[in-house]
């Protein structure tokens, strides 16, 4: 090999990347101290952009296509470098591919119980996960603000801060929200939505673009998550009398398919419905009857309060009074049938004539009381 062909070979001429990891988002073409020979060959492929940096400057940006490198398309470069027209040399400068397409199922979750004041069950814990996707907007950001001069620049390295930022924003717009936890579910669309939207300026100062979100899962405490089945298991079975009674017929009817059944078998049958009518009456305010002891009799319901009423006597309310006290009054003919009366319950005062419990007092007034001695 003579001198020309080592000198060659040292001169790069072509200028691409592939991506064999599907994961990195900044790549560095790396290219052993070789220098890029003037007119070399750049590619750069759909859901790429190439970043030459020089001098640690960011100089010229390069969108997908296949391009030819002269001073013509390095305006930036040529400015930094000093070249003049017609310039032939190799140069050096540092070329980054950026990764633009979507990377998606990106995971996201709360490490801890977000606390929240619900409607239904108060003071309460919450947990939350789901997932998202992003991409590159703006490559030179990212260089900037975030990859550095990070030779391979995963999406890993940056995941964990956008997590935070993502689980910040989510808790903050959750207890905004007002929804109540139970309805949680039925809010998942919108959620998402207005977390997206939350979000989006502050992915876009490190370069990037939130492109979806999506809330999975909001879940209770196990505690809470035990209260609420047992909650539905009552609202399932309903009635509890017809429910133990349901299920007493089906007992009797597996014994009636089953004759060659033991004696202890009718004697656990007949127990069982026993116990099944005394739950039964327990769930109605009943006592249970204990087997073998009198029935307890019946408690009569209270008697009714009777009705006190107040009246204007000589231009000044009296009372309250019952039926009997009332009765005494009419017969000295302090409260006549033009008297005003009123109880509780009545919009306004009435005469007596007007209230029917009252006008019956006047119907028949009794004997009139004996002569003096």
């Amino acid at each position: 090999m003579g001198l020309f062909d080592k000198l060659k070979g040292e001169f790069i001429d072509i200028v691409e990347w592939l991506d064999p990891s599907n994961d990195i988002m900044i790549h560095r073409f790396e290219r052993y101290h070789n220098e890029i020979k003037n007119n070399a060959k750049l590619t750069v492929r759909e859901s790429q952009v190439a970043v030459f940096v020089s001098e640690g400057q960011v100089a010229d940006v390069f969108q997908p296509g296949m391009y030819t490198l002269e001073t013509r398309n390095l305006p930036i470069l040529a400015t930094i470098k000093g070249w003049k027209y017609g310039f032939n040399s190799p140069f050096k400068a540092e070329v980054y591919f950026a990764n633009t397409k979507n990377f998606t199922d990106r995971k996201w979750g709360t490490k801890n119980p977000v606390m929240l004041r619900d409607p239904e069950f108060g003071p309460i814990r919450l947990r939350a996960f789901g997932n998202y996707a992003l991409r590159i907007k703006d490559p030179v950001t990212v260089i900037k603000e975030v990859a550095g001069t990070d030779a391979h620049f995963t999406v890993d390295e940056i995941t964990d801060q956008l997590r935070n930022v993502i689980i910040t924003r989510f808790t903050d717009a959750m207890a905004e929200s007002k929804i109540p936890a139970i309805d949680m579910a039925s809010q998942y669309d919108e959620l998402s939505e207005l977390i997206q939207e939350k979000i989006k300026p502050e992915f876009e100062e490190y370069g990037f673009e939130l492109t979806k979100f999506l809330v999975e899962n909001i879940s209770f405490p196990p505690e809470v998550e035990e209260a609420i089945d047992k909650r539905s298991s009552i609202g399932v079975i309903g009635n509890l009398q017809n429910y133990m009674q349901y299920q007493a017929a089906n007992a009797l009817g597996d014994a009636a398919n089953n004759p060659g059944g033991t004696a202890g078998e009718g004697i656990g049958l007949g127990m069982g419905f026993a116990m099944a009518q005394q739950m039964a009456g327990m769930f109605q305010g009943q006592q249970p009857q204990v087997a073998g002891a009198p029935a307890a009799p019946a408690v009569p319901p209270p008697m009714p309060t009777a009705s006190q009423y107040y009246a204007v006597i000589n231009g000044q309310q009296a009372g309250p009074y019952d039926g009997a006290a009332l009765q005494q009054l009419v017969r000295q003919q302090m409260i006549t049938r033009d008297t005003l009366v009123w109880k509780q319950g009545m919009a306004q005062w009435a005469k007596a004539s007007d209230v029917p419990e009252v006008a019956t007092l006047f119907a028949s007034p009794g004997p009139p009381p004996p002569p003096a001695p």
